[in-house]
Parts: C-alpha cells; structure tokens; sequence
C-alpha cells in the first residue's frame, strides 16, 4: 500500500505526456499525494499553511501559479500572441533570446519570472509560436517541441550565471562558503565582480545558439516558404 503515495508522480507524468494543463496536472497531484498519504483535507492545508508562513519562496511559488493560472483563463496567452503578431521579421529563436536578456538582468538583482511554469509557458511560447507564424507558417509539433526546450534551457543558463551576481544572495553564499571549506576566503562583492564577464559570455553564447538553431529548424520544417509569404 505504501506504492499509493506514489499516485502524484504517476499524475505529473501521464498529465505532462498528454499535454494537458501544467498548473492544473500539479495542484492535483499535490492534493492527491496529501489525501493518499493519510494527511487528509485538514492536515493538507495545515501543510501547505505552514510552509507558506515558514519558507517565502515557496510562497512567492504558490502565488505565481495562482496568479499565472488567472491570467491564463483570462487570456494571457491571446496577448502574448496577439503582442508579437505586430512585431516585423521576428522569430522564435529571437523571442527566446530576448527573453534571455531580460532574465539575465533581472536575474543579476535576484528577481525572478516564475521560471518555466510561471511565465515562458504562459508567456513566452505562445509569443513563439506566433513569431513562427508571422512568415504564413503553421508552427509545426516538432518545432513547438524544440522552442520549449530552447526556452527552457535559456531560463537555466542565465539564472545560472547570473544570479551569482547578487551580493548576498543564495547562490554567491553558496559559492563563497564551498570556497571557504577549500581553504579560500573571498568576498562576495568580489565574486560578483568576477562573475560578470562569465555570465556576459554565457548569455551571449545562448543567444547566438537559439538564434541560429532557429534559423536552421525554419529550413529543416518550413523551406523557403517563410521567406516567399514575407514577400
């Protein structure tokens, strides 16, 4: 019986493989993992109460899906799209790269986004998809699948780098203190500093890497057909 409190995971996986709501698939694996593991209605919100009060990111994590989910039911996807429609001779990997840039420096003063479920699902795909159409192309599945990934992956790197760049923040503390166990006493103003020109070039190397991945996936899916719509 002990394999039932596994019933969450088995809902996250079949609900992502058939592509159904991602918010959606998670506050019901949440609520089915808390029921079948014996906590029951009131030791659920009792959980859920107390690690909102104790921990502020999970907090700040549980408003964002709550606010993305409102937004998403009131059309925040339909203006994304809507949004990048009007903008000439942008892409998919363009879309992604921007939406790097602006992550990096936001990343650099520790603000996040809401990360891949909070806002490039909501946000940043559907300004994809619609940049692919832009050029008269219906966005094909596979290309759908490589722009989440790329997205996904320009989410990774520059919270990665530059998150670093924050004095004070987890990630510097976490630098600093593994150094200090390996005998190396640096200040964290210190490690900002040389961190930003590694956060600089890994941003600049993302992207350039989805800017012409793109180019090459709108030859592999579409051929010069975007070029002969634009004309």
């Amino acid at each position: 019986m002990e394999l039932i409190k596994l019933l969450g995971v088995l809902i996250v996986i079949v609900g992502f493989a058939l592509k159904l709501d991602s918010i959606l698939i998670i506050f019901l694996a949440l609520i089915t993992t808390g029921l079948v593991g014996g906590l029951g209605i009131g030791g659920l919100l009792e959980t859920i109460g107390t690690n909102f009060v104790a921990n502020r990111s999970m907090a700040i994590f549980i408003m964002i899906l709550l606010v993305t989910g409102v937004l998403e039911r009131n059309g925040l996807r339909e203006a994304a799209a809507d949004l990048i429609k009007k903008v000439k001779g942008v892409t998919a990997g363009k879309v992604v790269a921007a939406y790097g840039i602006m992550r990096g420096i936001f990343g650099a003063f520790n603000v996040g986004f809401g990360g891949v479920a909070g806002f490039i699902r909501p946000v940043v795909l559907p300004m994809a998809e619609a940049a692919i159409e832009n050029g008269g192309n219906k966005a094909t599945e596979e290309h759908i699948e490589e722009v989440k990934g790329m997205a996904s992956a320009m989410e990774n790197v520059t919270w990665f780098f530059f998150q670093v760049l924050f004095v004070g923040g987890a990630g510097g503390i976490l630098v600093q203190t593994t150094l200090a166990g390996l005998g190396y006493e640096v200040e964290l103003i210190d490690l900002a500093v040389t961190e930003i020109p590694v956060a600089i070039f890994a941003l600049i190397l993302a992207c350039a890497f989805v800017v012409i991945k793109d180019k090459k996936m709108q030859q592999k899916y579409y051929g010069n057909s975007a070029k002969t719509t634009k004309k």
